[in-house]
């Protein structure tokens, strides 16, 4: 008789269990695993991503790495000691101690320093008052979105919405961009993960507009987005290098769009009046568009070959006033206030050329955007003109062309001045020969913003911009209707 080994129903029942149980632990784990989080680095020099981990209950990132991209950049462990050169700057740090020295100065990291594999580890939060002690310029954090901007490299943009029918929505960024694109009912995504975009004035833009109605910016793991609202289907095109990206309706959307808008409304309980049949065309060449006229033209000082003031080796007041400008042109046409910058690149303007650029265009009011690093708060000037030079005939004299403008030009200072002290932002107001205010031929005013404590870095803040173009902007709104009068 041969024998014939087999398991018990209850072994096999069990391992049955066993083995349902480990698939149904390994789901959870998996479905449970947060993505990966990164940490996206925006500089002059380089743009890139670096992982991060969780130690400590925070979020830490390897300090060398975040560094080698921008220089010559060395470590070396010393027995609990962890020593790194940066070009010509040394910072010594502990295991396990929450302060750090670099050049001789204590430095708070707000979490104790690990080292990992000779990787030395800091927390994310402490990179925005870290990483100047280094670089020797300002550095900002979105610490929530994993974002780090070293230097002014931000990527502005504004959008306006055109009157066509359908309309056209144009966005208008600073530097060339190429963002991933996604659609969906309702909606079109634009995914910004290389570009160093930062949010508008308000990150929620609204139109009054049904077909396209709002516009919203968000960041999150190292990429920001901006969502376009969209009744009907729509694309995006780019032009202009790059620079302008143009949300329109879908070829197939558009005629629908139109037959909607051409049927003609009835009176209560009559039919429904049928649109009339398009025209047949003819060889008469379209009217061109009317161009855009402008309430305020906004002016960033300086550029190009003229820096400006230096506030450090990598923050000059050339690039602090162009970042102010575009603030206070999205802030000026979110209260329905057309505005051209005047200077919206880093390109060189004589005060020559900016005064006859702006009487051109016969702007309501002038705003030329300064920066400076001494003081606090905000200076609004007015032209100081020179003695005699009276006017003769019909021609103006260049010097004091203000002279006609330059009661409403102290008024509407004074507006500026008064809404930056009902939201406790120290100012002053001041005349002085200021370039081109003297050769303007329309209300102008210079305003000069300096940082609310003792580092210059805090003028490229998005929230300490904000709240001075927001100021500005209602400043010049209650003051449309006068300034207006005299266009």
């Amino acid at each position: 008789m041969r024998w014939t080994s087999r398991p018990s129903t209850r072994i096999i029942a069990t391992w049955i269990v066993i083995a349902i149980g480990s698939i149904l632990a390994c789901a959870i784990l998996l479905a449970g695993t947060p993505p990966d989080k990164h940490l996206a680095v925006y500089s002059v020099a380089a743009n890139y991503s670096l992982p991060l981990v969780q130690r400590e209950g925070r979020l830490y990132v390897g300090l060398l790495e975040v560094l080698e991209p921008l220089g010559k950049v060395s470590a070396k462990s010393e027995g609990k000691g962890w020593r790194l050169h940066y070009n010509n700057v040394e910072g010594d740090f502990q295991i396990d101690k929450t302060r750090a020295r670099v050049q001789g100065r204590d430095a708070d990291l707000g979490g104790k320093f690990l080292v990992e594999n000779s990787r030395g580890l800091v927390p994310v939060g402490s990179l925005p008052s870290l990483l100047p002690r280094f670089l020797g310029g300002p550095v900002t954090l979105h610490e929530e979105s994993g974002r780090l901007f070293i230097g002014s490299v931000a990527t502005h943009f504004t959008a306006s919405l055109s009157a066509d029918n359908p309309p056209r929505l144009v966005f208008h960024f600073s530097a060339p961009v190429n963002p991933m694109i996604a659609t969906e009912p309702g909606a079109l995504r634009m995914t910004f993960s290389r570009e160093p975009l930062v949010a508008p004035a308000s990150p929620t833009l609204t139109f009054g507009n049904k077909t396209i109605p709002s516009a919203i910016y968000s960041e999150s793991n190292g990429a920001a987005v901006v969502t376009v609202n969209a009744a009907i289907p729509v694309i995006a095109s780019f032009s202009n290098d790059g620079r302008t990206v143009t949300i329109s309706a879908t070829s197939a959307s558009a005629p629908a769009q139109n037959a909607a808008q051409s049927t003609t409304p009835s009176a209560p309980g009559a039919p429904p009046i049928p649109a009339q049949p398009a025209p047949t065309a003819t060889a008469t060449p379209p009217t061109p568009p009317l161009a855009r006229r402008y309430f305020a033209v906004v002016d960033a000082s300086h550029g190009g070959d003229d820096h400006g003031e230096t506030f450090s080796n990598t923050l000059l007041e050339k690039d602090v006033t162009v970042a102010l400008a575009r603030s206070l042109r999205q802030e000026l046409e979110s209260r329905g206030i057309p505005t051209l910058v005047l200077r919206d690149s880093d390109a060189n303007l004589s005060v020559d050329q900016r005064a006859v650029f702006a009487n051109a265009d016969h702007a309501a009011i002038y705003i030329a955007m300064h920066a400076a690093s001494n003081g606090h708060g905000v200076r609004v000037y007015t032209a100081m003109l020179p003695f005699g030079g009276d006017d003769r005939g019909t021609f103006r004299a260049w010097s004091t062309a203000q002279h006609d403008s330059l009661p409403l030009s102290q008024s509407t200072a004074n507006a500026v001045a008064a809404e930056f002290q009902r939201r406790q932002i120290p100012v002053r107001t001041l005349t002085a020969p200021l370039r081109p205010l003297n050769n303007l031929t329309g209300p102008a005013i210079a305003v000069e913003v300096a940082p609310q404590g003792s580092d210059p870095s805090q003028l490229t803040a998005p929230d300490y911009q904000q709240l001075v173009t927001s100021a500005v902007a209602t400043a010049i709104a209650a003051s449309r209707d006068q300034l207006g009068a005299v266009r």
